[in-house]
Parts: structure tokens; sequence; C-alpha cells
């Protein structure tokens, strides 16, 4: 498995923590979901 690091600025860490707490996941899962769903949209 890979690793990656993402850097976000403000706006966007507060996005993700919000998303977060709405849905009851992690900040990791809701990244793991945004990358596969961007992903997705490539195909």
């Amino acid at each position: 498995m890979h690793r990656y690091t993402l850097f976000c600025d403000e706006r966007m860490a507060n996005r993700v923590e919000g998303l977060a707490a709405e849905y009851g996941l992690t900040e990791q899962e809701v990244l793991k979901q945004l990358v596969e769903t961007g992903l997705e949209e490539l195909d």
C-alpha cells in the first residue's frame, strides 16, 4: 500500500472536518472517499 500526504488550507480542512462530523466518519475516510469519487469521475 502507498502512503500520500495532503496539505489543506484552513477552508478545505474545515470542510473535511465538517463532513466527517456530519457523517460520523474520520477525516481520513472522508478524504479517501473524495479521492475515490474524483477518480471515478475521470473514467
